[in-house]
């Protein structure tokens, strides 16, 4: 199953287009899905699985999340954050809190073995279990199950400034997973090659973008978390 996964998608991301950093109407870069239908599609799916998880597992999961957090370290269960979203319009994105409470949260990202991050949090972001309250987002509507990973505004603005049409990845409402994070780009993000594909993924997914792709990531998400959490920190 696992390889079907992979092979479902088989070399996407290393057969993207060369042009479209060099396009100039933003509705040229969409997949030729993009329509009320599809997009309607995508809003229930994004409705049912939110609400499917959270009916079956959320109810017992959350509670016991909260517990273990309140029990490692002192602050808030829930930790808020505004990042970018769709148009590059501002929202406040959920997460559980996996560390201390410091002043540069909203400032800086993690890192590898960075000191801010608690015990019961390194396990949450090695299990991607701390992005689970973004669903509250997706009910919300601010945020979709599958979409470009939204990030802090002071690393979207560095991002802009090295890497040309890199906020073209906010056409799209930002999702939980996304095909970068699909393929295995999880955890710190930096100004480098890798940075660089994470975009050039993004760029594909709303080129390529249907209601099954957005399955098809979700089942790869899920490859990628049971069986490779190295990047996850």
């Amino acid at each position: 199953m696992i390889d079907d996964f992979r092979n479902n998608i088989g070399e996407v991301g290393f057969h993207l287009e060369k042009n479209l950093r060099d396009q100039d109407l933003n509705e040229s870069l969409f997949s030729d899905k993009y329509n009320w239908k599809n997009l309607t599609i995508k809003r229930m799916t994004d409705l049912f699985l939110s609400f499917f998880f959270m009916l079956v597992f959320g109810w017992w999961l959350f509670p016991l999340i909260a517990i273990a957090i309140k029990l490692d370290s002192k602050g808030p269960v829930f930790f808020r954050q505004p990042r970018e979203g769709i148009n590059n319009t501002t929202f406040h994105c959920y997460k559980f809190r996996t560390m201390v409470v410091n002043k540069d949260a909203n400032l800086k990202q993690a890192t590898r073995n960075d000191p801010r991050i608690t015990k019961v949090g390194r396990i949450l972001r090695k299990t991607s279990l701390d992005e689970l309250p973004q669903l509250l987002n997706v009910i919300y509507g601010n945020m979709s199950c599958v979409g470009p990973r939204p990030h802090i505004h002071v690393q979207n603005d560095q991002c802009a400034k090295q890497i040309e049409g890199y906020k073209n990845r906010h056409l799209m409402k930002p999702g939980i997973t996304g095909l970068a994070q699909a393929k295995g780009y999880r955890g710190e993000t930096e100004i480098n090659n890798g940075m660089y594909f994470r975009y050039k993924l993004d760029m594909y997914y709303i080129k390529n973008w249907s209601p099954v792709f957005d399955l098809k990531i979700i089942g790869m998400t899920i490859v990628s978390v049971l069986t490779d959490n190295e990047n996850a920190h």
